[in-house]
């Protein structure tokens, strides 16, 4: 039974892949999914902005007091001297990548292409097998058109991909006014994956407070009907492989998305709620269905499902939505 899969240039012997979360901050995490099958791991993303605040905080701990007295600065070295910002997760790259054989794929949330470039360097250098870029733009300013925050996406992508070597992937989100023009944009600007979706956790508000909160929610299965539809509808139109993310719980989860035409299928919900051991039960019910249903491997089923064969998937998409609400009883 062979559920090896490729993804990203990359081979990997599952197609069942921890997407980027808590979880991976601990190496001992990291092995235990791999015990426990995991085709590769993504690592929990680090932002620009905390890299800038521990800049900014070495800045003050080294500056605040040199005028106190004449000799002061003279024992404190120069801000840049210091092993700042990202060495930590450059340092977690280094280790996962020591303690596991599976490929390990790094994540980053920049805000300028400055950072995204110089981290994306680091992390390749550190030894990164991929990368998945977080691209987490909230366009709040209503003077800003559509175009302008899709040339945005466009341009760091470019940017990336003029900097490392190394392929990546961009986890994008379905909000976009053309979803599947978007995806070819990425895809044509140096992207060599797409991650479908991108979750925007939304805020709360605290009532006995009256604060707005973070709040978080786990993905539910009902959440895997979004991606598992783009998927179905991008699998041959794009020139990038197509991994799921959101409401991935089950062996039959990663059938349906692998049948769509997804190369990996990434869950962390899952893996919050079950534990890493679910990686295996997964895996033990995803091989059982296949013997069962005489599927030699994950590639024979791989785009089975998709919509690659119909001239207009909006005229079926349309087709569905109606026979949808005309047969509700």
């Amino acid at each position: 039974m062979d559920i090896t899969t490729t993804y990203l240039g990359l081979k990997l012997k599952s197609p069942i892949v921890p997407s980027a979360g808590p979880l991976s901050e601990k190496i001992s995490n990291i092995r235990e999914m791999e015990d426990a099958g995991a085709g590769a791991v993504v690592l929990y993303s680090i932002f620009e902005e905390q890299i800038e605040h521990e800049q900014l905080e070495l800045h003050h701990h080294t500056s605040a007091y040199s005028e106190s007295y004449a000799e002061a600065t003279s024992y404190l070295p120069e801000p840049f001297d210091f092993k700042t910002g990202p060495d930590e997760y450059l340092n977690h790259i280094r280790k996962a990548k020591e303690a596991v054989d599976i490929p390990i794929i790094a994540s980053l949330n920049g805000k300028s292409i400055g950072g995204w470039t110089d981290y994306a360097k680091k992390m390749e250098q550190a030894g990164a097998d991929a990368l998945e870029l977080n691209i987490y733009l909230l366009p709040t300013d209503a003077k800003k058109s559509g175009s302008e925050i899709e040339k945005t996406y466009v341009d760091i992508v470019k940017a990336v991909k003029s900097t490392v070597k190394i392929p990546f992937a961009v986890k994008m989100h379905p909000f976009f006014s053309s979803t599947s023009n978007m995806a070819a944009e990425l895809s044509n600007a140096g992207a060599s994956g797409l991650v479908m979706f991108n979750r925007f956790y939304q805020p709360d508000i605290d009532l006995e407070t009256l604060d707005v909160v973070p709040n978080v929610i786990l993905s539910t299965p009902m959440a895997m009907r979004l991606p598992l539809r783009w998927i179905a509808m991008m699998y041959g139109k794009v020139n990038a492989d197509l991994a799921a993310t959101s409401g991935i719980y089950t062996a039959e989860d990663v059938l349906k998305m692998v049948m769509a035409g997804a190369k990996v299928t990434q869950m962390l919900s899952s893996l919050l709620k079950f534990g890493i051991g679910h990686i295996a039960d997964v895996t033990t019910n995803l091989k059982s269905w296949m013997e069962e249903k005489e599927y030699e491997s994950i590639e024979q089923m791989r785009g089975s499902m998709s919509y690659m064969n119909v001239d207009d998937p909006a005229k079926f998409e349309r087709a569905n939505y109606m026979k949808v609400l005309h047969s509700y009883k």
